[in-house]
């Protein structure tokens, strides 16, 4: 593995930008689901989540496909689910991958023209 880079992956940023914040809600319903079956029912729980990461087409963005799966034990079994969405994203500088290309310029907006801001 490579050394640590301050311009690696923000995996904490990344989280909310994968399936625009819904994988991370998911994952923290996910966690306590299973957490709370493990101490009601005394037996352990799993949670999983896969990232597959593809080139799309020959550009430098990649479609992450995030899979959460997940098994909450219950009185009498387990139950499980897997959900699986995707999120496109850029590939920057060693690798970095954001939602936005890292060197996107904000955007002009018709409210503001050379400079002056109009008024409601």
């Amino acid at each position: 593995m490579s050394d640590i880079h301050g311009s690696d992956t923000n995996f904490a940023e990344l989280l909310d930008d994968l399936d625009g914040g819904v994988f991370h809600q998911k994952l923290g319903h996910a966690l306590s689901a299973v957490a709370l079956g493990v101490v009601q029912n005394g037996k352990a729980g799993k949670v999983t989540i896969t990232l597959d990461v593809k080139q799309i087409a020959t550009s430098r963005q990649v479609d992450v496909s995030h899979k959460l799966t997940f098994t909450e034990p219950t009185a009498k079994g387990k139950r499980s689910e897997e959900n699986t969405t995707s999120t496109p994203l850029y590939v920057g500088k060693n690798g970095k991958l954001t939602l936005f290309p890292e060197n996107q310029t904000k955007f002009e907006f018709d409210s503001e023209k050379s400079g002056q801001r109009t008024n409601a």
